[in-house]
This record gives structure tokens, sequence and C-alpha cells, in this order.
């Protein structure tokens, strides 16, 4: 056989080879990750591959929260329930 036509496909399957492995450490060191950390409500930074835990700026001055509601869809929001009402 033509020995350019066995090069070009030993080059395209060089090439080929080389896209799926970028594909494959993509997948386990960027998507994968991210996806997991979305499911935990949690915030991913992809530029350094870090899964952060948000936190209310009321849990860093310890200034509360006074509505329950809010309070409440704020807890939700970080993906932290609510805590129980004390009973009368």
């Amino acid at each position: 056989m033509n020995p350019t036509i066995d090069r070009l496909k030993v080059i395209f399957l060089a090439i080929f080879a080389v896209a799926n492995v970028g594909i494959v450490v993509w997948e386990v060191g960027w998507a994968m990750p991210q996806q997991k950390c979305s499911e935990a409500h949690k915030w991913w930074d992809g530029y350094s591959r870090v899964c952060a835990t948000p936190i209310l700026t009321s849990d860093i001055t310890g200034r509360m929260i006074t509505d329950p509601a809010a309070r409440a869809a704020a807890l939700k929001a970080i993906g932290r329930p609510a805590p129980e009402q004390p009973k009368p």
C-alpha cells in the first residue's frame, strides 16, 4: 500500500485517541465533580476545581435575619434545613 496513506491513517488514529483521552479527562476532572457539587447545593469554582460550601452573611456577622420566613428561605437556598421552632 502507499506509505503516505499508512502514515495519514496512523496520524488520524493518534489524533482520535488524544481527543478521546481529553474528553475523558474533562468528564472525570471537571464535569462530574461540578455536577456532584451542584446536586449538593454548593458552589463550584471551575478554575481551581473547588466545591465550596455557601454560608449566610448572618453566620459571619452574627446579625440574625429577624423575619422567620426570610431566614427559612435563605437557609433553604443554601441547602441547610431550617431549625425547628420551639413548641410553646
